[in-house]
């Protein structure tokens, strides 16, 4: 079974057409209702000392950003009644600070939701919405890099194992990827350093699992050498010619928000292939 609600964060550059086409062949693929959804940041004029701005000057801003809204809104609905798929658009604007949560709020309903990679788009901090699109939802997050997607639905996905929590929460949220998939890789880094969270034989288990769930697994025990475990797990990727990463997304508290562990960080700065995130 797929995924059949999916969210996707829209905006008017060239990796926003790129993440929309994404969700589009995903939203075709499982026949599933696909949400697309534009946020915009309300115009603000810093203060300025001695100069009086007036209320009309806010207004055309924001009269800019909606249609500029709208306008990206009805290229999405173009495209997706071209794919004859079920959807829907939605626009919000809000002060900056609000639209991660904001992005939370919608992608708590839905099955998957899909992001782009960072820097920055639209005025909105895209790592923030990442931060919000599977730490702060109970969902899976899809990353889609600049570049786009090759294949979508992925037919080459490899799986990064630790043994962990978020890990195997990342597995289970994959399972629509993993099975239709036609290559599936498991990989473990170093498994010496896992003693006690992934048995006595790295990846098996989890091998064995995917198995009953009609996955065939390939299995690979691999040391990082001195490099960034991130470096390790995009080397393997591009090794394996996958066109999905899968792993467990770490985030730590800090002023009571949860904020990009290194790894993951490391993963979403540098990934060139889609990365599915959970928590």
């Amino acid at each position: 079974m797929g995924y059949k609600d999916l969210l996707v964060h829209l905006d008017g550059t060239d990796a926003g057409k790129a993440r929309s086409d994404a969700a589009l062949a995903l939203a075709a693929a499982w026949n599933a209702h696909l949400t697309g959804l534009c946020l915009m940041a309300e115009p603000v004029i810093p203060p300025m000392l001695g100069v009086a701005i007036g209320a009309d000057v806010l207004e055309r801003q924001r009269a800019e950003a909606t249609a500029e809204g709208e306008a990206i809104l009805a290229r999405f609905r173009a495209a997706a009644d071209a794919a004859g798929i079920s959807f829907e658009s939605r626009f919000e604007m809000a002060p900056i600070d609000t639209l991660p949560r904001r992005f939370a709020r919608h992608a708590r309903h839905v099955d998957l939701s899909i992001v782009g990679q960072p820097p920055a788009s639209n005025g909105i901090d895209e790592t923030m919405l990442v931060e919000a699109a599977f730490l702060e939802t109970g969902r899976p997050a899809l990353l889609v890099p600049y570049i786009g997607a090759r294949d979508m639905p992925p037919r080459r996905v490899l799986v990064a194992w630790d043994g962990g929590r978020e890990a195997a929460r990342a597995i289970g949220d994959a399972m629509p990827f993993l099975r239709r998939a036609d290559d599936v890789g498991l990989i473990v880094v170093d498994p010496g350093a896992l003693v006690g969270r992934i048995g006595e034989e790295p990846g098996a288990d989890m091998a064995r699992h995917l198995a009953r769930h009609d996955v065939k697994v390939t299995v690979r025990a691999v040391a990082t050498g001195g490099l960034a475990v991130g470096d390790v797990l995009l080397g393997e990727a591009a090794d394996w010619a996958a066109d999905l990463l899968v792993m467990g997304g770490f985030g730590h508290s800090r002023l009571r928000e949860l904020v990009l562990g290194g790894v993951t960080r490391h993963l979403i700065e540098h990934m060139t292939l889609p990365v599915l995130l959970a928590h």
